[in-house]
């Protein structure tokens, strides 16, 4: 079936594994784990989509992809469900009786050349699926037309010292790249690829098949794909971004991030109306907050039952803060009980979790260490004997 041609076709991939986050991830992929009381990691890119008018995306599942699978549906939270157009989960493509794994990034976008085909798009926007940020991607492909470029990368200015960390971009004084090296260690710039990619459909499709050709390729953006295309002179440029950004793919990084959502200074405002982050939630009767309850500058979503102290801490939606309990510079996650008489401080718990009385998890800390927060960590679902202790930076109760 003809498709309507569509100026821009967003992919989003969000296949990753997310090993870094440990027991968090074991039963979901990165962008299906909570954040911010009552969102998912996903919720960020597809509503930066929706917002900025592009209403056709492909989500590129494979690890994990049930839950995620199941939380998109037909897209219908991110007005989405439409006729033409619309949210598409996209697994790795299935050949005949049998399928084959998306072997890198550029491998999974080659994979739906056909997808994307059907609209015909004069421009495609690539987007990861484990960031948190808030970006109109229509100024940036204005940018992308403006300079007749054939790729665009979006790139955040970090200190030097944070350079050696990302891939870098090298560019002229008119923006144009140059030059991309991975992790350098002496960097030349400070502009860390943000890894959101707007391409010339045409263009990038003659580079997705000639990568797939080259059988020593691993199949990736940054690896493959953009420094080939610099090689043979293709016109690059960078689009500076300026707002808030968080790769969320460590276990410190996550609670940052959602220990910014608390702070009015760190950019990341999730009450903007002018920008709004849709989600899709369960109904849940409104929360709850006890006789003995104390709680200061915290998110306590619906359906909470809070009879304990919260203070600088992020409590999804569901959970439950029996009496003496106390939770500071924490993260209880969706559904989880924690005991009377429990200690929590910088901890993220996982959601489901039953905490028994008096547990200790997690302690107090004044600054990161060599840049990692030593977060205590239990897993969804665990279920911890009361006097239980989880120290700091230890993860208890997932796979062995």
């Amino acid at each position: 079936m003809l498709s309507t041609k569509k100026e821009c076709v967003a992919m989003l991939l969000a296949g990753g594994q997310g090993t870094r986050l440990g027991v968090l991830t074991q039963q979901v992929a990165k962008p299906a784990v909570p954040f911010g009381g009552k969102y998912r990691i996903i919720d960020f890119p597809i509503s930066n989509t929706i917002n900025s008018g592009i209403d056709t995306i492909g989500v590129l599942t494979q690890y994990q992809p049930f839950e995620l699978n199941q939380y998109i549906g037909n897209g219908q939270p991110w007005d989405l469900d439409r006729l033409n157009g619309g949210a598409f989960v996209l697994p790795p493509y299935q050949k005949g009786k049998s399928g084959e794994w998306y072997k890198g990034t550029a491998n999974a976008i080659y994979q739906n050349i056909n997808f994307i085909d059907r609209y015909n798009p004069e421009y495609v926007l690539i987007l990861s699926g484990d960031h948190i940020y808030k970006m109109d991607y229509a100024d940036m492909l204005d940018y992308h037309k403006k300079n007749g470029a054939d790729c665009t990368i979006a790139v955040l200015n970090v200190s030097i010292e944070e350079a050696s960390r990302f891939g870098i971009m090298n560019t002229n004084d008119k923006n144009e790249i140059y030059e991309f090296e991975e992790k350098p260690k002496k960097p030349k710039s400070t502009k860390a690829s943000m890894g959101i990619y707007i391409f010339t459909w045409e263009k990038l499709r003659a580079y997705l098949i000639r990568d797939e050709e080259d059988k020593n390729s691993q199949n990736d953006f940054g690896k493959n794909i953009i420094p080939m295309m610099l090689a043979d002179g293709q016109k690059l440029f960078a689009y500076e971004f300026s707002g808030y950004w968080k790769d969320v793919g460590t276990i410190s990084s996550l609670w940052e991030a959602n220990m910014d959502v608390l702070n009015p200074d760190s950019g990341l405002n999730l009450n903007d109306r002018g920008w709004k982050i849709y989600a899709r939630n369960m109904a849940e009767p409104p929360h709850y907050v006890g006789k003995n309850a104390e709680i200061k500058n915290s998110i306590i979503s619906e359906g909470c039952n809070v009879d304990g102290k919260i203070t600088n801490s992020v409590i999804y939606h569901g959970a439950t803060v029996e009496e003496g309990a106390e939770i500071k510079d924490s993260i209880i996650m969706p559904g989880t009980l924690i005991g009377k008489n429990c200690r929590i401080c910088h901890a993220i718990v996982g959601w489901n979790a039953v905490v028994g009385e008096n547990c200790v998890i997690g302690a107090p800390q004044t600054a990161p260490v060599k840049g990692e927060w030593q977060i205590a960590v239990v897993a969804p679902e665990c279920e911890l004997k009361k006097n239980s202790v989880v120290v700091e930076g230890e993860m208890t109760g997932g796979n062995k």
